[in-house]
């Protein structure tokens, strides 16, 4: 590889840095409107009436709408949530009502005079409490709801919504064989994305129908299609536009404020109108990282060779199903950690709550599943008298050794985690020990984990490339992946520029995203814009390639075999002096006597998943993902005795990466997880009160990592390719959060001395655990 392998700028770098950078809320729309949301005041309680009349009468108010003013029922796997409540409310925060004015204060100041009479409901503040058989039904016509997928399936009257299973050989035998068990029940909260940009969107519609969405979000083709189907539009005659996106982690996946801001457009004839969340109503109103309740018990030999493992997840998706099933299924999928365990049991659950509603987040759901995987680790190898990183090697997946849901494990599909494992205790420096008592009444500590992660994404996801030439012979490139902070569309130039052998810096992203005129592509999510979308790329340059040689040979005089392309020109094999320069053939080329031959040289590329699978409902038995991502990682930490708290000193990770496309990108990458990793396993969380109300709502309560909180952080990388990956290369962007938590967690256990069975570790909790009580 001449391209690929070396560090290069983002294409979007410079105007990042100078500030001259675009992002949705930065576009000035003449006559725009504003609209804000009035948010429910309470987790869980009927609507018994709401007066605008008041809130209409203030000057510079032009509409507002309620649930009541549609009937409508949105969803991504089953539709049960109204895009405004209507009826009742199922969390604190939901949107009752929205105030379209001619000023974000004028619709401020009208919200609040907004009059609406509750009454309220029981709240479900907990899983545990959600499937106890006397629990209040969140949702008492959940069998009535139409489903997107038939793969979901609904209990009726309780409060779960999807279960996912996995039945693994023999449990009888494997707790037979298994001379030592441990157990192990887990609690993780909900979370906040925490994106820099606020979610925000902007609506219009146009006076032949057509419908203009402006929006900050991963997932373009998605807003276009589900406005599409819920509101009975002509999907043609709309149009979903996203620039740069400031952040997302997931949660910009979830359609959400674009359903509103059509409706409000639709309210005041089609005008303009946008709708930006406060950070408060980013927290508190907008999807969230779903939070996890787990029992886990697993059997083991007397060398530590795990035998039999029984689990139950069960997510908690707050107040409606979004992608909640997706993640628990993601859970199940990959149950079992980048461990070989033969006989496994697991159940997977998604349950309503009366919290936010939860979608994607960093990870997909493998963060909150890893950390109860890998406490079980180190209460195993602490049991067994085993070194934890040992008892990893000897249960490390191979060759030969079959996934949870029964997919035979190559090194192509997985990548080698014995050999991170390994480079990973030499970048940690574990042989010195992993506690040591210090002079000064603190203990230094190493904890480790290992993750795992494939896609779970549709068995039909889909990406498509478009590539044009300007009149020098430098490319465009155009595709519908948005760009949201990783440098995708930066990766994606260095694979066409290998293929077609040039300089990168002659090609040219488009870094905007728009339905019209990008070719679709599912998702940003999932780790896999880099796989699906470069091989859609490659594609679309051979296209390009058999295009320029067959143009090349009518003027050269030989056949497109006898041609190679290479510097932006197509020339003889046998005589390399013998050549065309792109420029003088990709708008068609032009004889001496005037004659013109062939025309503009347009390619394209497309791909969809291949091989995958829907899961068997009973034993799991499936292909969810076309290959893993997996590798080691570690925390080193100093604690204090006496009071309790700590300070993070490394953070370390290796990864198989399968081959490692821009190498200061990539560490960039990872080291933006293990932070996020940090920040979940030491500070983040939503607190609820006793009436479900969220007490987090502003970055004052909701704790993030802070300049010069960050420990040293290590990364290295392992390269086993992914045949089936473009030049090998595996989807890493969400990896570098998962096992950090669990890292964290082993390396308090070790210093403090306590069982940790939750995150985030608070100095305050481990004070709690330490007096025998519970947080």
């Amino acid at each position: 590889m001449t391209i690929l392998g070396k560090s290069i700028l983002k294409k979007e770098a410079w105007d990042k840095v100078n500030g001259s950078a675009k992002y949705n809320v930065d576009e000035v729309v003449k006559n725009v409107l504003h609209a804000k949301m009035l948010t429910s005041i309470y987790a869980h309680a009927k609507i018994i009436s709401i007066d605008t009349s008041k809130a209409l009468r203030e000057p510079g108010v032009k509409s507002i709408i309620t649930g009541n003013d549609f009937d409508i029922l949105f969803g991504t796997i089953i539709n049960d949530r109204p895009p405004i409540a209507k009826d009742k409310v199922r969390y604190y925060g939901e949107p009752v009502a929205v105030v379209v004015a001619d000023s974000e204060q004028t619709a401020q100041h009208a919200a609040s005079m907004i009059e609406i009479e509750y009454e309220p409901l029981p709240v479900v503040n907990s899983v545990s409490e959600a499937i106890k058989e006397d629990a209040p039904l969140i949702h008492e016509y959940l069998m009535n709801y139409t489903r997107e997928l038939p793969y979901v399936y609904p209990q009726a009257n309780t409060n779960i919504y999807d279960i996912v299973k996995i039945r693994k050989g023999d449990m009888n035998r494997g707790w037979s064989e298994s001379e030592v068990i441990v157990e192990g029940n887990f609690t993780i909260p909900q979370a906040d994305h925490a994106a820099m940009e606020v979610r925000n969107v902007r609506s219009e519609i146009l006076n032949d129908g057509t419908v203009l969405i402006s929006t900050s979000t991963q997932a373009p083709f998605s807003v276009k299609e589900y406005i599409s189907k819920h509101f009975k539009l002509d999907e043609g005659k709309i149009i979903v536009h996203t620039p740069l996106v400031g952040g997302a982690f997931g949660g910009k996946a979830a359609v959400q404020l674009e359903l509103i801001a059509y409706l409000a457009s639709r309210s005041v004839g089609g005008r303009p109108v946008k709708i930006a969340n406060s950070r408060e109503d980013d927290i508190s109103s907008s999807p969230c990282k779903m939070g996890l309740e787990a029992r886990i018990k697993i059997g083991a030999d007397s060398s530590g060779k795990i035998k039999a493992a029984e689990m139950v997840f069960i997510v908690d998706g707050g107040a409606y199903s979004d992608i909640s099933p997706r993640l628990a299924k993601a859970i199940a999928v990959d149950c079992s950690g980048p461990y070989n365990i033969e006989n496994l049991s697991c159940d997977s659950k998604s349950v309503y709550t009366n919290h936010v509603y939860a979608t994607s987040f960093r990870g997909f759901s493998h963060a909150s599943h890893a950390f109860c995987i890998e406490r079980m680790m180190d209460k195993l190898a602490l049991k067994l008298g085993i070194d934890p990183l040992e008892l990893r090697l000897r249960n490390a997946i191979f060759e030969e050794d079959h996934s949870p849901t029964q997919v035979k494990i190559t090194k192509n599909n997985t990548g080698n985690l014995a050999l991170c494992i390994e480079k990973l205790k030499q970048l940690i420096n574990w042989d010195e020990g992993i506690k040591i008592d210090l002079d000064n009444g603190k203990v230094r500590t190493k904890g480790i984990s290992c993750f795992w992660k494939t896609s779970n994404s549709p068995t039909d996801a889909s990406s498509g490339v478009f590539l044009s030439f300007n009149y020098d012979g430098s490319i465009n490139l155009n595709c519908g992946v948005v760009e949201i902070g990783p440098g995708t569309k930066t990766t994606l130039a260095q694979i066409l520029a290998e293929k077609m052998k040039m300089d990168v810096d002659k090609i040219n992203v488009v870094m905007n995203v728009n339905t019209q005129s990008s070719p679709k592509h599912w998702k940003t999510v999932a780790s896999m814009s880099t796989y699906m979308a470069g091989k859609a790329t490659l594609r679309a340059a051979e296209d390009l390639i058999g295009q320029l040689k067959s143009v090349a040979a009518m003027v050269l005089r030989c056949t497109p075999e006898d041609l190679e392309v290479e510097n932006m020109r197509v020339f003889l094999k046998q005589d390399p002096t013998i050549f065309i320069a792109f420029k003088d053939i990709v708008n068609g080329y032009q004889y001496q006597n005037g004659n013109s031959i062939e025309g503009q040289i347009l390619g394209r590329g497309s791909f969809i998943m291949s091989r995958l699978t829907h899961l068997d409902p009973e034993t799991g038995e499936g292909k969810a993902g076309p290959s893993w991502a997996l590798g080691a990682q570690a925390v080193e930490l100093e604690f204090d005795k006496a009071d309790y708290t700590y300070r993070l000193i490394k953070a370390a990770t290796v990864i198989d990466a399968g081959r490692v496309l821009n190498p200061l990108a990539a560490k960039g990458l990872i080291m933006g997880g293990m932070n996020m990793g940090l920040g979940l396993g030491s500070r983040e969380e939503f607190l609820y009160g006793i009436d479900g109300t969220i007490l987090t709502t502003s970055f004052r309560t909701y704790k993030l990592m802070r300049y010069g909180e960050n420990p040293e952080y290590l990364v290295d990388f392992v390269e086993t390719p992914d045949i089936s990956a473009p030049y090998g290369a595996r989807g890493i962007a969400e990896h570098g959060i998962i096992g950090i938590p669990g890292a964290l967690g082993n390396a308090i256990a070790l210093a403090a001395e306590i069982d940790v069975d939750q995150i985030p570790i608070t100095p305050e909790y481990i004070w709690k655990k330490k007096q025998g009580g519970n947080r």
